[in-house]
């Protein structure tokens, strides 16, 4: 089967690889489509893990082999069934996941996916071997929703986990910084759940979209300022230390800052943001962070996405084929203002842009 194999840095290559052979508690999948995601765009651009590897993640296909002994799930897996897949499941059992920071358990770090060679998700390629451990996670997808809203379950994961972590009321009002793919979802989402958003971004075009994704009030990041309206929450979705200290600075007593996209590690000291401390303590403001997925609210982002209440086909901007992965990439760690994400498709002969 062909595949996309990482080689080093900045090194994507189509290569002819075996068919992943499963065991009899696993599963065969065939790819219809896979998400690029920023986790992967920094894995590839950084070479944070070493070489060879099949990545993509956030992937949708349909099964074509099932295991003799695979366990049941409430549901019969089959040949045939069209389903979205995830990679990491937690123990449940553990420290971390009596806490619930499932990202920290020692078998959600393990990836349950793979195309071969180490596991890392494998859905740049034709056909990947889901193993038993990940297999509570496989989610059959409606038959009058699209493959691409199968693979979009993992991101919207990762963003309802994060709305959870913060502590807010109906009517309350909330910064959301950046309004990319991500930051569209935060806004889509709060204001699902009664809360007022106000968007912020560098972009004007991102910006009439996050009205259109439900902002009370967008604007320019440099325009922030010009917004009267207290701040009981923020969400920062973009690696800004800038919008953080802003975020904090704006939030009144008792609100919260979240951070979801400061994912690279400072190496020194000097890549630490400055923050007033104090309005940590006196003000009783929080500073939290929420990283990956929660495997146990897989059924409510279901829901969301296959009822189109969250609209995620607004979000696929560009579709590439197999064979143009490392364009698709490309475009996602440098986004456009008509790009936002971006999908990696079986079958598609050439860059298709869909409107939003």
């Amino acid at each position: 089967m062909r595949a996309v194999v990482y080689r080093g840095v900045n090194d994507l290559r189509v290569e002819t690889v075996p068919v992943p052979a499963i065991g009899a508690k696993e599963l065969l999948v065939k790819v219809a489509v896979c998400g690029v995601c920023p986790t992967d765009i920094k894995k590839i651009h950084y070479g944070t893990v070493a070489p060879p590897r099949i990545f993509g993640h956030e992937t949708a296909g349909t099964i074509v082999k099932v295991g003799s002994r695979v366990p049941g799930l409430g549901f019969r897996l089959k040949p045939g069934d069209r389903v979205a897949l995830h990679h990491h499941v937690p123990c449940l059992e553990c420290h971390f996941c009596r806490h619930r920071a499932f990202a920290q358990c020692k078998t959600y770090k393990r990836t349950g996916i793979t195309a071969g060679f180490e596991p890392a998700g494998g859905g740049f390629a034709e056909y990947v071997r889901v193993m038993d451990f990940v297999l509570p996670g496989v989610v059959k997808i409606p038959a009058r929703n699209t493959f691409e809203e199968g693979a979009m379950l993992e991101p919207v994961n990762t963003v309802l986990k994060a709305v959870k972590r913060l502590n807010l009321l109906r009517g309350d009002t909330v910064l959301v910084a950046g309004q990319g793919p991500i930051g569209l979802m935060f806004t889509k989402i709060l204001q699902l759940h009664g809360m007022k958003v106000v968007a912020t971004d560098l972009l004007e075009s991102r910006l009439k979209l996050a009205k259109r994704f439900g902002a009370k009030k967008a604007v320019l990041a440099a325009q922030l300022s010009t917004i009267d309206d207290p701040l009981d929450g923020a969400v920062i979705a973009v690696p800004s230390d800038a919008a953080v200290k802003q975020a904090l600075e704006r939030v009144r007593g008792a609100g919260q800052v979240l951070l979801f996209a400061h994912t690279k590690r400072a190496l020194t000291p000097s890549g630490l943001c400055p923050l007033d401390l104090a309005s940590v303590c006196l003000d009783e403001k929080d500073l939290i962070g929420s990283y990956s997925s929660d495997f146990t609210i897989q059924d409510e982002v279901a829901k969301l996405v296959f009822s189109r209440k969250l609209d995620v086909r607004r979000l696929i901007t560009h579709r590439f084929p197999l064979d143009r992965t490392a364009a698709a990439v490309q475009m996602a760690a440098n986004p456009r203002p008509d790009s936002l994400k971006i999908i990696v498709s079986e079958g598609v002969p050439a860059i298709e842009k869909a409107s939003v």
